[in-house]
């Protein structure tokens, strides 16, 4: 009745402050990354010493809207009963295409530069496959930690 309706509330809340929480804390570690990235490419190629503010704020803009096409295309939010292979693939059809438009715009590298594209697709595609093999091995763990437990649970209550 009305009590239940102010718990059910307070529960959406919660979720939905949960929600908000996980989107802020990826979206730090996707920063993260890449500016750690950034740093690496830099050092490799002699580009800069320093960064732009301008290219700071990019980062960040990438960060947070990477994050909402990672919530898009890896929750139930939107897309219910999607096997992982067909999310992943929905996630690099949608943030490819972002990438590249903040490449085009704020002119990461020289776009008329076909050898410029490949090492862009180059270490798109090699940091989404680590990402992937990275959650899948985290997957793997996890599972057999709670098939563990559920095994543990199974004989106690075997026991009783």
């Amino acid at each position: 009745s009305k009590s239940w309706g102010f718990y059910k509330e307070a529960l959406s809340m919660k979720r939905f402050l949960k929600f908000v929480l996980r989107v802020k804390t990826d979206a730090c570690l996707l920063f993260t990354g890449t500016i750690l990235l950034y740093v690496v490419i830099s050092w490799l190629t002699g580009w800069a010493d320093s960064m732009r503010f301008s290219t700071i704020l990019q980062f960040l803009a990438i960060s947070v809207l990477g994050v909402f096409l990672q919530c898009l295309a890896f929750t139930d939010f939107v897309f219910q009963h999607m096997r992982y292979s067909r999310r992943a693939l929905l996630f690099v059809c949608l943030f490819l295409p972002l990438l590249a438009g903040f490449a085009v715009g704020f002119r990461w590298f020289p776009t008329g530069n076909m050898l410029s594209w490949l090492i862009f697709l180059g270490i798109f595609f090699a940091i989404f496959v680590v990402m992937t093999l990275g959650f899948e091995i985290y997957f793997q763990i996890q599972g057999k930690k709670y098939d563990g437990l559920l095994g543990q649970y199974r004989k106690q209550q075997g026991q009783r």
